[in-house]
């Protein structure tokens, strides 16, 4: 760190905890918005471990809130669960996108991806994955199994909650 940049765990002090969005306006809760995104980019950048579920899940909701049309991407990640990549792969209509798992495997294997989290947002505002949303990851999970990558979970993101198939014990 810089010695002019100030450090928050240095002053033992959180300025920003004390604030409530209502207490903001459209443009700072917009420049809000765009401060976590930074922070949670620097987190999920090349070359990071994912560090846990729940930080992946507050990048992935920040990440897809603002997305009209269904989206489904993954972060590609190497051996030791570090990031090589994160793309979007498929973008679709309101209620939908068509995935293609040659598509998914070609860009695992250009990624050189040792193993893949899937992610894809519900812009209806309901995270509960469909019966669609299962099969196409067990499809995916075989396709790439093929291959020798791993698929470690699946989060469905709505602007309000999101859900993962790992912890529902849907992988």
């Amino acid at each position: 760190m810089k010695p002019t940049e100030l450090s928050v765990e240095s002053e033992g002090e959180d300025r920003l905890a004390g604030l409530k969005p209502s207490d903001l306006s459209e443009r700072e809760k917009q420049s809000a918005i765009t401060l976590a995104m930074k922070v949670l980019a620097i987190k999920h950048r090349a070359g990071r471990r994912l560090s846990s579920p729940e930080e992946t899940r507050a990048y992935l909701r920040l990440r897809l809130a603002d997305y009209r049309n269904e989206v489904f991407g993954g972060l590609f990640l190497d051996n030791r669960h570090r990031i090589i990549a994160v793309r979007e792969l498929f973008h679709g209509t309101i209620d939908g996108a068509s995935i293609h798992p040659r598509v998914v495997v070609q860009q695992a294997l250009a990624a050189n991806a040792a193993a893949l989290v899937f992610f894809h947002n519900h812009p209806s505002g309901v995270a509960e994955p469909s019966h669609a949303d299962e099969a196409i990851t067990r499809r995916l999970k075989d396709a790439l199994a093929l291959v020798d990558v791993r698929v470690l979970d699946h989060f469905v993101v709505s602007a309000g909650e999101s859900v993962s198939f790992a912890q529902r014990g849907l992988l």
